[in-house]
């Protein structure tokens, strides 16, 4: 009688991982901050020599929930920052004065940065990023123009282009 036995695996393989927190963001595992699980042979022969990863351990685990603490505590504040900013904003409307042809047209044209311009000089602290435009403002007119200040903060203002005292 032939006793056949279970084959016990390929040497160095392991079914074990190992936890490991990522210094960097890795592509296809994950990024900065998270506990990732990886062949103990990942982690030791290229993220933990090349300082993309360190050992997950407990004080590295808390250390990492801590820092997301702070990093959520800053994100609600700028939140509430925004908000403050966005009903400040929606109750205002700006006006700007641009040179027009008697039938309206400007000779140039109004965009994020002349709105931006127009409600700094108001006091309110919006960047020519947050101006969501279309396409520029090529006419006299009232416009209602979007901002978006962050991802969960979005807002409106009533934009006026008026002609220029001195242009016509």
């Amino acid at each position: 009688m032939v006793h056949i036995s279970k084959p016990r695996g390929v040497a160095g393989s392991t079914n074990s991982s190992a936890e490991v927190l990522l210094v960097h963001d890795v592509e296809h595992l994950g990024k900065r901050g998270e506990i990732v699980k990886v062949k103990p042979g990942y982690a030791r022969n290229y993220l933990l020599p090349h300082g993309v990863a360190t050992v997950a351990s407990d004080e590295n685990k808390r250390m990492v929930e801590l820092h997301k603490e702070k990093l959520k505590a800053i994100e609600s504040s700028r939140i509430r920052e925004f908000v403050k900013i966005a009903d400040a904003v929606n109750k205002y409307s700006a006006t700007i004065e641009a040179n027009a042809t008697t039938d309206n047209a400007l000779y140039g044209s109004v965009g994020p940065k002349d709105i931006s311009d127009a409600l700094k000089a108001a006091g309110h602290k919006i960047e020519p990023e947050h101006v969501r435009m279309e396409g520029p403002i090529r006419e006299l007119g009232m416009y209602t123009v979007k901002l978006k200040l962050h991802e969960k903060v979005q807002t409106d203002v009533k934009v006026w282009v008026v002609p220029s005292a001195a242009g016509v």
